[in-house]
């Protein structure tokens, strides 16, 4: 069950302007006529190895593909909404087109910026509450594939006893561990799963502090768990680093992080990683707009378009035929209906 992942490349750059009428999504030939795509970065930051950079790389496959220019920004640490704000504002009356929050944290800035750019297109991942005519709002079924990674936690453990980690305990992470319990649970009924967050706020660096994800992870395997899975963004670099170290597999999330160079060393106990398409909707998007077609409204990714899913390249994963199948089926049987998932 391979997941196409598009490859990471360098960044483009892009200077702002005072031009406050916003890009335009094309000009009277058809033409796109905005200056490129404007890219704005959850917690962690470019660099981390799953979300942001998953995002990132469908802005540098848009950028090549639709030879147009770019801009990504990182956060600042404790950043307030109006630092976001005037973020996503100096994009906008730079000109660039579309212009997209990765992260629900962006979704008070996009609100207020779109009303203030209607010609311009925004995109917020992970948020569904920004309802404007040039907003997408980019949401994704992240339990269903957690729930293949469960199933595949379940079938690989020698001991009945795995873990989950998320990185901050809001409801978006909750349906990551809902549907990681589920997919263990349909495997076996009385497996021991242990369960922690690692902050209650994004600002005390869940996401962004692999030091809080390797000691969370020492201590799941101390209790006995031998396949963890995180959804901590950053973080989850030291849940990998300490189930390598300890030799059980972890299983990463957003990205494939098994083709993560800056993970190499740790790749041989990365069993699989539960995908979400976070680069294709950014390339999707800015496609849109270049076409002249913009989408808005809820844009939804679940398994069966390819939103989610289960990256398999580890070929000590693709050599567990057992589990492979599994997998496949459980990924199915989502798809046909047969199994529905809980969110909490």
């Amino acid at each position: 069950m391979t997941v196409a992942v598009i490859a990471l490349a360098a960044a483009g750059c892009g200077k702002s302007s005072n031009d406050s009428s916003g890009g335009g999504g094309s000009d009277a030939s058809g033409a796109y006529s905005g200056k490129g795509i404007g890219l704005a970065y959850d917690i962690g930051g470019k660099g981390d190895q799953s979300f942001n950079d998953a995002a990132f790389s469908g802005f540098q496959k848009a950028e090549s593909e639709f030879k147009i220019g770019g801009r990504d920004v990182d956060p600042n640490d404790s950043e307030s909404d109006a630092d976001k704000i005037q973020r996503l504002e100096q994009l906008a009356k730079a000109g660039y087109n579309p212009i997209i929050g990765v992260g629900y944290v962006y979704g008070p800035a996009v609100k207020a910026v779109s009303a203030k750019f209607p010609k311009t297109t925004f995109g917020i991942i992970d948020d569904e509450t920004v309802k404007a005519d040039n907003v997408a709002d980019m949401v994704f079924h992240e339990e269903q594939a957690s729930y293949l990674a469960g199933v595949a936690a379940a079938k690989t453990t020698k001991k009945d006893h795995i873990g989950f980690i998320g990185g901050v305990d809001i409801p978006l992470i909750h349906k990551f561990e809902a549907g990681f319990v589920q997919g263990a649970q349909s495997v076996n009924p009385k497996i021991k799963i242990e369960k922690q967050y690692l902050t209650q706020t994004p600002q005390e660096g869940g996401f962004s502090s692999p030091d809080k994800g390797e000691s969370a992870t020492n201590g799941q395997i101390d209790a006995g768990a031998d396949v963890i899975y995180h959804a901590a963004g950053l973080s989850g670099r030291g849940v990998i680093k300490s189930a390598a170290a300890h030799k059980v597999w972890a299983i990463g999330v957003d990205s494939d992080q098994y083709q993560q160079s800056s993970l190499a060393e740790y790749k041989e106990w990365i069993l699989g990683s539960a995908l979400k398409n976070v680069g294709g909707a950014v390339y999707e998007l800015t496609k849109s707009v270049v076409d002249g077609k913009p989408l808005s409204g809820d844009v939804r990714g679940d398994l069966k378009s390819g939103g989610v899913g289960f990256a398999d390249s580890n070929p000590k994963y693709q050599a567990m035929k057992d589990v492979v199948a599994a997998v496949d089926k459980a990924k199915q049987d989502i798809i046909d209906g047969k199994v529905t998932i809980r969110t909490q």
